[in-house]
């Protein structure tokens, strides 16, 4: 991290020791550096949790070996295999609830869910968006930063709601727009902001809960 990087609430691992550790079920749909955060907090003994299951639902998402290289399962759910978004989420549903998941993390997960995943789930459910919410909810939060004009962009973690990327703040890390960004050299410099503010809240999640 840089000195101009902000994170909001600022808080140490020591804070966030947790006494019962936690059963984690991760959904995601492209490389995994996500997970791979994840997985590595609880392998280095910062986060209490077990990740139970590597849910993806494109064929060729790379998480699927990192999984394996961690000794975790996946489950491949492809969403094109059902009629409707609350038809896929049901099956996510039983095959969370299978793995016997309390938490899920959709670590990069493309997908929009629904209250059928959310209502299984409730408060239960963490997202994390290369945006500063409120601000450029959806898809392309780094663009439409760039293309706004403004001068600090960022990721935030968020619990799950209906509403698109509109559910509680965890987290936050502020990270500068340089002179000449690109999407791709801006996300570049969110992304190790996601990857160490993602574990931090699903601890501050737990804790609150």
């Amino acid at each position: 991290m840089t000195d101009s990087v902000i994170i909001s609430p600022q808080v140490s691992w020591e804070e966030l020791k947790l006494s019962k550790p936690l059963s984690l079920g991760v959904m995601a749909s492209g490389k995994g550096s996500n997970f791979i955060a994840v997985a590595d907090a609880i392998a280095q003994g910062k986060l209490n949790a077990k990740i139970q299951v590597v849910i993806y639902n494109k064929p060729q998402a790379k998480v699927k070996e990192k999984a394996a290289e961690f000794g975790i399962p996946t489950v491949f759910c492809n969403h094109r295999d059902y009629a409707t978004r609350e038809e896929f989420d049901q099956v996510l549903v039983e095959t969370l609830k299978a793995h016997q998941v309390d938490w899920v993390i959709m670590a990069g997960w493309m997908r929009v869910v629904t209250p059928v995943l959310i209502n299984a789930f409730p408060d239960h459910i963490i997202n994390i968006h290369p945006s500063l919410l409120p601000s450029f909810k959806g898809i392309n939060g780094v663009e439409s930063a760039l293309n706004a004009g403004v001068k600090i962009a960022g990721c935030t973690v968020h619990l799950v709601r209906p509403e698109v990327d509109s559910g509680p703040i965890l987290i936050q890390a502020a990270v500068p727009v340089l002179e000449g960004d690109t999407p791709e050299t801006l996300h570049q410099r969110i992304q190790p902001q996601e990857h160490h503010i993602l574990p931090i809240a699903i601890a501050l999640a737990a804790q609150r809960s």
